[in-house]
């Protein structure tokens, strides 16, 4: 009964009529928010795309291809990982069981990523080696757990799809509840900006993103909507035209900053004035992109999000400047996953809706919303998407998967620093010069 009203309150924010949960066929087999119905066995059915290669070289990224996994395959190894592995890993981790249930897929991911390096290894080095990257993922979370999402102070730019029951105070009003000041891009009517059509909606979208680069004052994307691995689908933008964007706005930035350094070295001493304005034209500054935070809920928004920090990797290396921080980035739907909504005469993505029932609807509010509302009760609300709890001698022991089309299972992204991807690498027993995604899936 609760949980109904709050449905209802939620909706109310953009509908006089209660909605009804569908699968949505879309325009196409990709068709984002279209649920193509696979029958994955547990949850794997969100991170199969982990038997794809992984090799992203420090020269030139590449993005991740949309290679259609075997599901089966898939399961059955992730079973394999969870019945054998898993509980010799737990016993060697200070995390409750919950927090090594989100992280589980992450590691799974990892290790399969990075299957080479581990097949070398005797069984006892090999469990000791998947411990110590289970380890680096949870001081990962409690490293970004109080970073701000959506807070005072910070701005959040909304990009809604066009064609869907999308309303602007989805995002807007969650956003005046932070005192965080919003702008929300959809074409036509119904939006702060309205553009007639798709093509000059994404122009001020990208124009919005690039501003927001290049003066650095915090702030977080929300996409909702259609997406593809490798595109924004509802304004057809591509992931290295948003990464284009942002990278322009960030060289900006530097411009900017450079001046400002320069006029103020010449109000100092002359010589000292000179050496600094040499020691800054030696070594270009680098690309610090960490006031950014991407959040996508649409299909394949993982995919998307992994391409997406490949090409800011590969454009930074074309601009010359080195990359010292990607955007945080926030996945509601896990690889190689469709997106699902309640469709009424409004269009309520899953992990969306559960952000603003859990940080809405419910009160007091906090503070802010932070990272860690996102990698925990929000990822932990939407893990019960699709599955059931084992109950046994009063506890919850385990899930089963019931509906395998409505797992989405999100996905938190942070950038690992220079000596965070060196850890990384002696982790693995990598090579001091092994290329390594900066990018980094935290649960």
């Amino acid at each position: 009964m609760i949980h109904a009203l709050i449905q209802v309150l939620i909706l109310a924010l953009t509908t006089d009529r209660p909605p009804a949960r569908r699968r949505l066929s879309g325009r196409g087999l990709l068709m984002a928010w279209g649920t193509f119905p696979v029958a994955l066995l547990v949850m794997i059915t969100a991170i199969a795309v982990g038997l794809r290669q992984a090799s992203l070289t420090a020269a030139q990224p590449d993005a991740r291809p949309a290679v259609k996994p075997d599901p089966q395959a898939a399961a059955a190894a992730f079973a394999a990982f969870s019945r054998d592995d898993s509980p010799l890993i737990r016993d060697r981790l200070e995390a409750t069981d919950r927090e090594y249930r989100q992280i589980e897929p992450s590691l799974w991911l990892l290790a399969t990523r990075h299957a080479a390096a581990l097949a070398p290894l005797e069984p006892t080095d090999r469990i000791e080696t998947l411990a110590r990257l289970a380890d680096f993922i949870l001081r990962m979370r409690d490293k970004h757990a109080a970073d701000v999402v959506v807070g005072e102070g910070r701005r959040v730019i909304g990009l809604l799809d066009p064609d869907r029951g999308l309303d602007p105070k989805e995002i807007t009003t969650i956003a005046a509840a932070y005192d965080a000041e919003a702008t929300v891009w959809k074409q036509g009517q119904g939006g702060p900006t309205g553009p007639d059509t798709k093509q000059a909606t994404a122009a001020g979208f990208l124009a919005a993103v690039q501003k927001a680069a290049s003066d650095r004052q915090p702030t977080t994307v929300v996409v909702l909507g259609h997406g593809l691995p490798e595109e924004i689908q509802s304004y057809s933008i591509p992931c290295e035209q948003l990464a284009a964007a942002i990278l322009g706005g960030a060289k900006q930035g530097d411009a900017k900053q450079g001046d400002a350094k320069q006029g103020d070295a010449k109000q100092g001493d002359a010589k000292q004035g000179d050496a600094k304005q040499g020691a800054a034209a030696a070594a270009p500054a680098g690309i610090d992109l960490s006031h950014l935070t991407i959040i996508c809920d649409d299909c394949f928004s993982a995919d998307f999000l992994e391409n997406l920090g490949a090409a800011l990797e590969r454009g930074s290396l074309r601009r010359g400047g080195p990359l010292v921080a990607l955007p945080t980035c926030l996945a509601g739907t896990n690889r190689d996953r469709y997106g699902i909504a309640d469709v009424g005469e409004k269009f309520v993505p899953h992990f969306w809706k559960t952000c603003v029932e859990l940080y809405f609807v419910r009160r007091p509010l906090p503070p802010a919303i932070t990272l860690a509302d996102f990698f925990g009760p929000v990822d932990w609300m939407m893990y019960g998407y699709g599955r059931a709890p084992i109950v046994a001698e009063g506890k919850v022991s385990g899930y089963r998967l019931v509906n395998p089309d409505l797992v989405q299972d999100p996905v938190v992204f942070v950038s690992l620093d220079d000596d965070e991807l060196a850890e990384l690498r002696t982790i693995l027993a990598l090579p001091a010069d092994a290329p390594l995604p900066r990018l980094f899936d935290i649960g």
